[in-house]
């Protein structure tokens, strides 16, 4: 079976229904527990028809991914106030973020680009550009009307965009990743939150803000 990389999605008439299919057998199942025989039923199509779309498994996870991904970052965008205070629009950004690293999808996608990275760099790649990527240049977008209004103060806008997405990550994605027990409380992604967005506002908050 070719790579990923190397294969190409056909767009039709029943794409869409194929995605939400493969969507709804993916988070009850988890990848490995997926058949093709599974999504082509919730799909209300053929495996043939299935296969004319996807010739991968792999291919059809990714493009479910991407398109949940962009789904979140649209949802996010949709809810935040552009004229809103900095910290709270942060807020908002923090909390998209943290549950979308922590839902089953998201450890799902985290977990399968990792464990498949070597046989199929593609996947990583392009999870990276329609996950991490994308929500680094929305955040960025929003960090730069903020400098305009002169609420925050950013030499590298991007940079600062990327530190904020790994300041939600703290603690947290390393107890989801091996598996703490307990992880992760409200509680806990309370804590990390709050202080993601007050070490941010403290190091970029211009002088008058404070």
């Amino acid at each position: 079976m070719a790579a990923v990389a190397e294969q190409t999605v056909r767009k039709g008439r029943k794409y869409d229904q194929v995605l939400d299919g493969a969507r709804m057998i993916f988070l009850r199942d988890g990848f490995d527990g997926a058949s093709v025989d599974d999504i082509a039923r919730a799909a209300g199509v053929s495996k043939a028809t299935l296969y004319s779309y996807f010739p991968d498994k792999r291919l059809l996870f990714m493009e479910v991914a991407k398109a949940e991904c962009r789904r979140q970052a649209d949802e996010a965008e949709a809810l935040i106030d552009d004229k809103a205070p900095a910290a709270d629009v942060l807020r908002l950004a923090a909390t998209r973020i943290v549950d979308f690293m922590l839902s089953d999808f998201g450890q799902r996608v985290f977990r399968i680009c990792v464990a498949e990275s070597d046989r199929f760099p593609g996947l990583g790649h392009e999870f990276y550009h329609s996950g991490p990527l994308l929500i680094r240049d929305r955040l960025a977008e929003f960090l730069r009307k903020a400098i305009a209004r002169g609420e925050l103060q950013i030499d590298d806008v991007n940079l600062a965009a990327e530190q904020f997405q790994q300041l939600c990550k703290v603690d947290l994605h390393d107890r989801m990743i091996f598996g703490m027990a307990g992880c992760c409380t409200p509680t806990d992604r309370k804590r990390v939150i709050d202080a993601a967005v007050q070490m941010f506002m403290a190091r970029y908050r211009t002088p008058d803000q404070t």
